[in-house]
């Protein structure tokens, strides 16, 4: 049996991650010629942790890796130790059995996630703010769109992010309020 996560008490060591599929596109005076990149990112109310441009396919293997690679990282960066929970969505390689296995392997704790649940994930607000402040930027090549984006990460604001972790037990209630409909979040 699995413990029960008292949510609300534990918010600041919640590390919320992952949307692989991310992707941030240069938009082109000509549509067919727009250029995106994949990224893999985190953040926590102590602030955003590393950002990972995805090259090729998304698949189970290449998500462990990065999970390998930036994971314990950003944990330690943002001085989370090694007690955090780590929210990610329910995308079939983020549960595969072997993801699955990779996170207990290193004793760390996946919150739970009901499947077909509103996207309740604060990161989904950084990348919103993230693609607009890109798009100030007018990066004019793919090379110039990575770096941006990674600027423009880093630059997202402790206080910010730390909002964004405080208001969450709010959107969980106004979800569950609107019975999983449209809340203002």
């Amino acid at each position: 049996m699995k413990p029960k996560l008292n949510f609300l008490a534990t918010m600041q060591n919640v590390m919320f991650g992952v949307k692989a599929t991310q992707l941030i596109t240069l938009n082109t005076p000509c549509p067919l010629s727009n250029i995106s990149i994949m990224v893999w990112a985190c953040f926590s109310s102590a602030g955003t942790g590393k950002m990972v441009k995805i090259d090729g396919k998304m698949d189970g293997a290449k998500y462990r890796t990065i999970l390998e690679e930036n994971l314990m990282e950003s944990a330690k960066d943002l001085r989370l130790g090694r007690r955090f929970v780590f929210q990610q969505d329910n995308d079939p390689k983020h549960k595969a059995k072997s993801t699955m296995e990779w996170f207990k392997n290193k004793h760390i704790q996946v919150l739970e996630w009901p499947s077909q649940s509103p996207d309740l994930n604060p990161i989904e607000n950084l990348w919103k703010e993230l693609k607009t402040a890109v798009h100030k930027c007018s990066p004019s090549n793919l090379t110039e769109l990575e770096v941006f984006c990674k600027e423009e990460w880093e630059k997202m604001s402790v206080s910010r992010c730390a909002k964004l972790i405080e208001t969450y037990p709010k959107r969980l209630t106004a979800v569950i309020a609107a019975k999983g409909g449209a809340t203002k979040y």
